[in-house]
């Protein structure tokens, strides 16, 4: 049975990719998954009960996952760093420097405690109750500044041998140049939303929504982010972490979730906000698999963010 978008991937990827030629891989994919989500119950219902071809390429050689993407230079697989720091707020340099500051003590405090480079698979004594609007922080300062990209990475001429005894960054900074489209595209409301910026940086998918439990019915009007016709969008990639403009003040960030947690009625984009100097240690856990927030089940996302980015969803890809 099909439990994700892969098989429809293989049917209509290579059409939208021909008809919308140079968008680059994330965009030909959401494209796809809307042609999915408007679909009707019934439609749903039989691609799920349909088996996944056996002649269908390996996924890992699928153009849907190879083909190049503009932002792989920050967010694909083999860019430095488990997470990203989104810049989305321009209008205070002095706090977003501050904040780059606290990011990199945080990151150097983090990998001496942890006594091993960051991606070494070592075991970490962490504990797993998060409160709310607190996070394990780090920052990256070892992006490279490619197509807007600010660089915060130590001198490219400095010597190799001491270069490769460098850990690997936890985060990379995504701080596009005013010149940047991105930049004018991040700038252009009071605050993008989550899932702006998810569909930047990451891949679309579909998974089946959880299950309400007996006494909760299924959410209407539907909407793909939480339930559409027992289907959700979720997203595959790094963690995304955003600096916006309450950032200037509390240097807190907005952690973003790719996917909907295990209890119905969470959304695909939902948000809660972390401590600078607590979000490297997040990330890292979240990465290896050692942690998951879900609140003990408990709906504690900003309810705000939540209907911002479920308006932006049903309004479909242009």
């Amino acid at each position: 049975m099909s439990s994700d978008l892969t098989p429809f991937l293989a049917e209509r990827y290579s059409i939208i990719k021909a008809t919308y030629p140079g968008e680059g891989r994330r965009r030909w994919r959401l494209r796809v998954a809307d042609e999915f989500f408007k679909l009707s119950s019934e439609q749903k219902v039989a691609y799920g009960a349909q088996s996944v071809n056996p002649s269908l390429p390996p996924s890992d050689s699928a153009p849907y996952f190879t083909d190049e993407d503009p932002l792989d230079v920050i967010a694909g697989e083999n860019a430095p760093g488990l997470g990203i720091v989104v810049r989305a707020d321009y209008s205070d340099e002095n706090a977003w420097n501050n904040f780059l500051e606290k990011l990199k003590d945080a990151e150097n405090e983090f990998v001496s405690e942890l006594g091993a480079k960051p991606e070494d698979d070592g075991d970490v004594n962490m504990d797993e109750d998060v409160p709310e609007g607190q996070a394990s922080s780090n920052s990256n300062s070892g992006a490279n500044a490619v197509n807007g990209v600010d660089d915060d990475s130590e001198d490219e001429d400095e010597d190799e041998d001491n270069a490769g005894s460098q850990p690997m960054p936890i985060f990379a900074i995504f701080n596009p140049s005013p010149e940047s489209g991105l930049r004018s595209l991040l700038a252009s409301t009071r605050s993008p939303s989550n899932l702006t910026i998810l569909r930047l940086f990451t891949d679309v998918n579909v998974r089946r929504a959880p299950i309400p439990p007996q006494d909760v019915k299924r959410i209407k009007p539907l909407n793909r982010l939480v339930d559409s016709h027992q289907w959700q969008e979720v997203y595959k990639g790094k963690g995304i972490w955003v600096y916006d403009a309450r950032s200037n003040q509390d240097q807190t960030v907005r952690v973003v979730s790719l996917e909907g947690s295990s209890s119905y009625g969470t959304a695909t984009a939902d948000s809660w906000r972390a401590r600078v100097s607590h979000i490297c240690e997040l990330q890292f856990n979240l990465s290896l698999g050692m942690l998951t927030i879900d609140f003990g089940g408990m709906d504690r996302y900003d309810y705000e963010e939540r209907i911002k980015n479920m308006e932006e969803a049903e309004r479909g890809i242009v």
